[in-house]
């Protein structure tokens, strides 16, 4: 069970207005500090998880969900870059196969779970089938409330068996978007960055706002938290985040395993 406190977690059953959220803050404006605050999380994380793999208690589930653009690849990359890559997998949920189709929509998920001694991050996740199946109205309100207590269920099962989970929103503003979509235009090397999907669906930004507020507040537990991240500057958004996952992980009291052998008989 995850007890982080937190400013940007979203307690159980709490509505959720996202445009009441703030995407950005003031203490973002400090740039020193944050970076300084970032290295010493980022140095704790690194200890850690090496405490997570040599106990093989515990997994860590991280999701990540926003809007195109909102940083979740750079989220990724600067708050993971110390940990050892033996002991982290990444997952992209992209659209679902024939196969992963056939089946139901968590079938494909809990395959990619991270094992105990792992941390596991789902780059977008099993709430793209609540999000975008509902935005482009392949599922109904009542379908997609369904699937959240599905997820509600799933999730619960899987702390039940030692998966610490977080879960954040990383929240922008529709100007901050365009601001990186201009920003990526301008520069040919990021040029493989841009999809026409990013285009096609920011129209649809009031409809998936919508579906997120829904879905976020359906499955936000004690178990399972969301937090909903101020997004708009990326350092202060890395900060935030890497101190939720190290109060969390400092939450599990691990503990290196007692040796196999008495070291004391060893003789070189």
């Amino acid at each position: 069970m995850v007890k982080v406190k937190n400013r940007y977690l979203v307690e159980p059953h709490a509505k959720v207005k996202l445009e009441k959220r703030p995407t950005r803050v003031k203490e973002a404006t400090n740039k020193k500090a944050a970076q300084q605050s970032l290295i010493k999380n980022l140095d704790r994380l690194s200890q850690l998880q090496e405490l997570l793999s040599a106990e093989q208690k515990h997994a860590l589930l991280i999701v990540l969900q926003g809007m195109d653009t909102a940083g979740k690849d750079g989220t990724i990359r600067h708050i993971f870059t110390g940990v050892n890559p033996q002991g982290c997998d990444v997952t992209a949920f992209k659209v679902p196969t024939q196969l992963e189709a056939r089946h139901d929509f968590l079938w494909r998920v809990h395959n990619a779970v991270p094992p105990r001694g792992m941390i596991g991050i789902f780059n977008r996740s099993h709430y793209e089938d609540v999000l975008v199946t509902r935005v482009h109205k392949t599922i109904d309100a009542k379908e997609a409330a369904r699937r959240c207590r599905d997820i509600v269920q799933f999730e619960r099962m899987l702390a039940a068996n030692g998966v610490t989970i977080l879960k954040f929103f990383l929240h922008i503003s529709k100007d901050e978007q365009t601001r990186r979509l201009e920003a990526r235009l301008a520069d040919p090397n990021k040029h493989w960055k841009i999809s026409n999907a990013d285009f096609a669906e920011r129209p649809h930004w009031a409809d998936y706002q919508a579906a997120y507020a829904d879905a976020i507040e359906g499955t936000s537990r004690r178990h399972a938290p969301w937090f909903v991240i101020p997004a708009d500057d990326k350092t202060y958004r890395n900060v935030v985040i890497s101190e939720i996952v190290v109060a969390a992980m400092q939450q599990l009291k691990m503990k290196y395993p007692r040796p196999t052998f008495d070291p004391a008989m060893i003789k070189l």
